[in-house]
């Protein structure tokens, strides 16, 4: 753990404020989910909490699939981190934070797609080697979840109908079975 030198007063209801400057490199935002967990040295340590981040292996599988039947490279997302990647380096993208571009079509709730001559959007904020062709939000229950995502090297940048359709029906199907 890192020691920020910030001190807060629990109130007389138990809560405690998060200050505003972890919050933003967190990316931690109203309404978002905190996990607690106590350590052995007496700690409490809040983790954001990702629905999506249970989908580690099934989500791998998912974008394995789809990286070979279209040839094309794969991510799929939570509304942080990239969780799984096929067709791309592994080290590069998972794990890594989403572009806040990306986190934009996410809040938009709206499937973006590439479109020639336009900007490309970097998939991750840690570089922009990879760009974002197509990107379908994961919806559940009204609450955005994280995203299917299909990408190119920022140079070779085509996007293919198939591509729209396939991440609309993989990100409905996921929004579906994380409502169940």
């Amino acid at each position: 753990m890192k020691a920020t030198g910030i001190v807060r007063r629990i109130d007389d209801l138990g809560r405690v404020v998060i200050p505003k400057e972890i919050r933003r490199t967190m990316r931690i935002r109203e309404g978002d989910p905190l996990e607690i967990f106590t350590n052995s040295d007496g700690g409490v340590v809040f983790k954001k909490y990702s629905l999506m981040g249970g989908l580690g292996d099934f989500s791998a599988q998912l974008c394995d699939s789809l990286h070979k039947s279209t040839g094309r490279m794969v991510t799929i997302t939570d509304r942080d981190v990239c969780l799984s990647v096929a067709g791309a380096s592994r080290r590069e993208i998972t794990g890594k934070n989403i572009s806040p571009a990306l986190s934009q079509v996410l809040e938009g709730r709206q499937i973006y797609q590439y479109q020639e001559g336009g900007r490309a959007l970097p998939v991750s904020d840690y570089s922009d080697h990879y760009v974002v062709t197509t990107a379908a939000p994961i919806l559940a229950e009204g609450d955005v979840l994280g995203c299917v995502v299909f990408m190119a090297d920022a140079g070779k940048v085509s996007v293919g109908e198939d591509e729209y359709k396939l991440a609309q029906t993989i990100a409905g199907f996921l929004g579906r079975h994380m409502e169940s």
